[in-house]
């Protein structure tokens, strides 16, 4: 299969589109071809393609800063000689100066399928300021490696942050090109947008289920997504950034743990599976103990859970990580009534909304967990009326059938 960024290499009709233009990519570690070259090397080599600016989203272009609020500063590229901005250091969205570095604009991002993954909402910023600038935007597209199933709550009104760009559930199952046809239309942006399309992507085959296993070598997109066992666990472990619990930072295993010194991973599986034994089907659960080296709880022994998602067990369909990992937080509160589960710090630069509710767009799943009346049929009946609105809505922006 190809990608937006091989296709455009291979397509003299789609480089003679950008003849006589000024051209900037937007682009991090994982942008990179079949043969394993980053996209801003094989964009300059090719005469006819002007390349005048690049841009770093979170992590930055090389991806070298390895935790949230580390942000990255603008510099030139030693090979290329042109600027290279951050869109994760003093600003989030490009300003005027660096809008004026180009006519076109090339968003070449791996995506992991997750509504807080901070790709998505810098697509959004992009998209906004090149509208009001007259910018041109083509998104080169890429697979979403989670495929087409959605999962979670909608991202309520007035709950909107970098962590949450817009009205989805928290596993969209859309590409980035595809997401971006959906902001243009809902956010009603008159902007010139193309998406140049993958060749041969298969979301519904297995193994893979959306990413191309065996085809094209994973590039971590950011330093704690080494492979796509961890994109398949994201939308649900990445909620435990908003608690007290390890997800596993600091190993070598990041977002397939769950895990803290004063927790049982026993009992908690126990009671996981006496509440909700379906929420736990696709995948296998194996208690464990780890230490992380950094991060929450560091240098301390963790009683924790490993998620499997890499083995003949995992079924694609079935596999729920969002109702996964909600399930073993209401599970500690029955278990621990009275344990300090959620974080109280600054998330994404918000001081005054806790992570936990930033994470699920609203206060519904804090909520729930801690409300000890409520049933998990409860959450599972808020959370199916969301996902069959989405369900509903996400058709005419589908670039693969």
């Amino acid at each position: 299969m190809k990608f937006g960024i091989d296709r455009l290499l291979a397509d003299s009709r789609l480089q003679e589109s950008l003849a006589g233009l000024r051209v900037a990519l937007l682009a991090h570690p994982a942008s990179v071809t079949a043969e394993l070259r980053h996209s801003l090397d094989a964009l300059a080599a090719i005469r006819r393609i002007r390349m005048t600016a690049a841009f770093g989203p979170q992590h930055g272009l090389r991806g070298d800063k390895q935790d949230n609020m580390v942000e990255t500063g603008d510099y030139a590229d030693p090979v290329h000689g042109i600027p290279v901005f951050s869109l994760y250091g003093k600003v989030r969205r490009p300003t005027a100066a660096m809008l004026d570095s180009f006519d076109v604009l090339l968003v070449d991002l791996q995506d992991l399928g997750c509504r807080v993954y901070t790709f998505v909402t810098t697509l959004r910023y992009v998209l906004e300021e090149c509208t009001k600038a007259g910018k041109s935007v083509w998104v080169l597209d890429r697979p979403n490696p989670i495929g087409r199933p959605a999962e979670g709550l909608l991202l309520q009104g007035g709950w909107e942050s970098f962590v949450g760009a817009g009205a989805m559930p928290m596993r969209h199952g859309l590409t980035l090109g595809e997401l971006g046809q959906w902001f243009v239309q809902s956010l009603r942006l008159d902007v010139d947008y193309r998406v140049v399309t993958m060749e041969g992507w298969q979301p519904e085959g297995a193994r893979g289920y959306g990413w191309p296993l065996g085809e094209r070598a994973w590039v971590n997109p950011s330093p704690n997504a080494p492979n796509l066992s961890m994109a398949r666990c994201y939308p649900g472990t990445v909620m435990l950034e908003g608690t007290t619990l390890s997800e596993g930072r600091g190993t070598t295993r990041p977002l397939e743990l769950v895990g803290a010194p004063d927790i049982d991973a026993r009992a908690l599986l126990t009671k996981m599976h006496e509440l909700a034994p379906d929420w736990l089907a696709g995948c296998r659960l194996r208690p464990c103990w780890f230490e992380p080296t950094f991060h929450k709880h560091a240098g301390k022994l963790c009683s924790g859970v490993q998620v499997h998602v890499d083995d003949p067990a995992y079924r694609h369909l079935d596999f729920k990580p969002w109702r996964l990992t909600a399930l073993a937080l209401k599970s500690l509160r029955a278990l621990q009534p009275d344990y300090p589960l959620w974080r109280d710090f600054p998330y994404e630069y918000e001081t005054t909304r806790l992570a936990i509710d930033l994470i699920n767009g609203g206060t519904a799943l804090r909520e729930w967990v801690d409300d000890p009346q409520a049933q998990t049929g409860d959450l599972d009946a808020q959370a199916a009326k969301d996902e069959a609105a989405w369900q509903e809505m996400r058709p005419p922006f589908l670039l693969y059938r």
